[in-house]
């Protein structure tokens, strides 16, 4: 091991090692941080909710460094999409950012037969702590409600729908959850029921609480699945005076 004692090898080992960074290594750095990749681009402000066009974007080459795997390369990914933010000029596009349905898509379910309700959520935990989405089916218990100030499970709220969960300035809670710096926290449900159902959470509203509880989150036939448990109950509800009219 002598040879490292001698200062002309290790002189000479140092020269070898920096040329092999410089020729080798610093080039394929650099190849790396200059690197261009094609990016969709916002050219035109478009307000949440607004359908995104052809004129509302553009495809850009920017460096490919430190750009986030998800982000979105081609026109193709963005028009047509739904603005789930306000998106500024110069805004690259996240999925987060995109609803492939209009925000208020919930609105072309209501046929005369169901209504859209808002119910407020009176404290964190009567709204499952915030982690309440669309789609859900949830249970509404009623707390601190009639003469009794009891807490029940209504019959006709066993199996409820969520279309929304919206925060105090009105904005989605999906939307700004995607900045943790600015969070709000839910504020109220909107719920797809029927009339009766409607009538009964206006009163809960008034004179006692609502706490919600998930009873599913998944597919689409299984959700409806409760939802036809719960049809099943007003259905066998009304059959008493359909006997009675015969």
């Amino acid at each position: 091991m002598n040879w490292l004692k001698n200062r002309t090898v290790l002189g000479i080992s140092c020269i070898i090692l920096s040329l092999i960074l410089c020729l080798g290594i610093a080039p394929l750095l650099n190849r790396s941080a200059s690197e261009k990749v094609a990016i969709a681009r916002i050219v035109q402000e478009v307000a949440e909710g607004e359908a995104i066009t052809a004129a509302h974007v553009e495809t850009v080459y920017v460096g490919a460094y430190n750009l986030p795997t998800d982000v979105l390369k081609s026109e193709d990914q963005v028009v047509g999409q739904y603005a789930a933010a306000d998106l500024k000029v110069g805004d690259y596009l996240l999925p987060s950012k995109l609803s492939a349905s209009p925000l208020d898509a919930y609105l072309t379910r209501l046929d005369g037969q169901r209504q859209a309700l808002s119910v407020t959520i009176k404290s964190l935990a009567a709204g499952l702590s915030g982690k309440l989405q669309p789609g859900d089916i949830v249970s509404l218990f009623a707390t601190d409600y009639g003469d009794f100030r009891t807490t029940t499970l209504p019959p006709e709220l066993q199996y409820v729908e969520v279309l929304s969960v919206t925060t105090s300035s009105g904005l989605d809670a999906q939307t700004t959850a995607n900045d943790q710096n600015e969070r709000e926290l839910p504020s109220t449900l909107t719920l797809l029921v029927r009339p009766e159902q409607a009538v009964l959470l206006t009163d809960i509203e008034s004179k006692g609480k609502l706490h919600a509880a998930l009873v599913y989150r998944g597919d689409a036939a299984t959700t409806q699945l409760f939802l036809d448990k719960q049809e099943a109950y007003f259905s066998s509800k009304s059959q008493p005076e359909d006997v009675a009219h015969e």
